[in-house]
């Protein structure tokens, strides 16, 4: 009994007419993701701090060298107890001088010991010069630690692919800090800053961690085409909910501190963003694997690649929305428990705005996750389907009169 036992062959590359089509859906894309940069980027002339905000953010580094715990001045033995300790200032207009720091001992108060090394904040004071308060612990030593095993263990396992992801994670936090954020400091509009910031992280970071092929390009379209229905999605639901993103003590600050952001386009911005991490990945996983089917059988049609594929889909889903639900939860749990502390029905605890805001959030990140599935599967599916098998394509390439090897088998 005679067969062909050789492997499968990959699919090849798709044809000039499919390319061209890839090009001009991309093209205006790019296009208006530039231009969408180039009117929005900031000028760097962020408004002037106000001049009630000058302590909270006059913040230097220090070094506890000694601590003891004694009763609270101006209260009875019997009653509350209080560290006196000195710091080494080690930043700042007094660096290397020694000062007192009071901090009462109780619940959410640090336990500070010797050695510790802090974040204090810097007071002026006219009469008995600058006073000194705690405000955080220093954690640059363990977080570079971190960071440096993170780095290692991509690159171990994901070699030139672990490389490409770390520069386009660089890239992400730059285009974070040197567009999104001073450009919604300046007052420009949050949800057009979140839609073209994002377009950019995804052009970048997708071609430069999966290369510029047609794989690559139906992920970017299916990650776009959802992150315009999570945008549509959140404009409408914060509009008829009557969110404002007022309720927590960050939106406060803003208030007074940045009262040119617009914090109900700041909640929408932030949907976006906040979807687009999982969104990407779902849309990348879906691409590969129609190329992965379309290569275990090259003759398999479009409708049979996306039947596959979605398959795939729908497990993933299940994971991806448990992912986003899981996240969220998880920051607003301090705020449940409060809730549930003080017996609030249930019904009042998820119509709050607080607890609302992440219900939002996750609702309609999920609703784009879940229609990100069909809709890059079968963009994929389309475009697979008319990739040449690896055979054909090599038949097409070979000169006239090159002669033709004998199969096997």
């Amino acid at each position: 009994m005679s067969g062909d036992h050789r492997p499968p062959v990959a699919a090849g590359p798709v044809p000039a007419r499919v390319r061209r089509l890839l090009l001009f859906a991309v093209l205006p894309l790019l296009v208006a993701t530039i231009a969408g940069l180039v009117a929005l980027w900031p000028s760097g002339d962020l408004p002037a701090r106000p001049t009630n905000l000058g302590a909270l953010v006059e913040l230097e580094t220090a070094t506890v060298t000694e601590v003891e715990v004694v009763p609270c001045p101006h209260s009875p033995q019997s009653v509350g107890q209080c560290i006196e300790a000195q710091m080494r200032i080690t930043s700042g207009p007094d660096e290397g001088s020694i000062q007192p720091l009071d901090i009462s001992v109780g619940p959410g108060n640090p336990i500070l010991e010797r050695g510790d090394r802090i974040v204090v904040g810097r007071s002026p004071d006219p009469t008995r010069g600058p006073l000194y308060y705690f405000s955080d612990y220093q954690r640059r030593a363990p977080l570079t630690l971190l960071a440096f095993l993170f780095t290692g263990v991509v690159i171990a396992v994901g070699r030139i692919r672990g490389v490409t992801a770390l520069i386009g994670l660089v890239i992400t936090f730059a285009v974070l800090m040197k567009f999104v954020v001073p450009a919604l400091l300046e007052g420009r509009s949050p949800l057009l800053v979140a839609i073209v910031g994002s377009a950019a992280v995804m052009f970048v970071i997708l071609y430069l961690a999966h290369g510029i092929n047609a794989q690559t390009t139906t992920a970017l379209l299916g990650t776009l085409a959802s992150l315009v229905l999570i945008g549509v999605l959140a404009g409408w639901f914060v509009e008829a909910a009557r969110m404002f993103n007022l309720g927590s003590e960050e939106a406060t600050f803003l208030q007074v501190s940045a009262s040119q952001v617009d914090l109900r386009g700041l909640l929408l911005g932030g949907i976006l963003i906040g979807s687009l991490g999982v969104l990407n990945d779902v849309t990348v996983t879906q691409a590969s694997a129609v190329w992965a089917l379309r290569a275990a059988d090259p003759t398999a049609p479009a409708r049979h690649l996306y039947r596959s594929a979605m398959r795939i889909g729908r497990d993933h889903i299940a994971s991806a929305v448990d992912t986003l639900v899981l996240a969220y939860a998880g920051a607003s749990l301090p705020l449940m428990l409060l809730f549930t502390l003080a017996n609030r029905p249930v019904g009042d605890v998820l119509t709050g705005e607080l607890v609302a805001e992440e219900i939002l959030r996750t609702l309609i990140g999920s609703v784009g996750l879940v229609a990100s599935v069909p809709i890059t599967t079968g963009l994929a599916a389309l475009v697979a389907s008319t990739a040449a098998t690896g055979r054909a394509a090599a038949k097409r390439r070979r000169p006239p009169g090159w002669p033709r090897l004998p199969s096997k088998g």
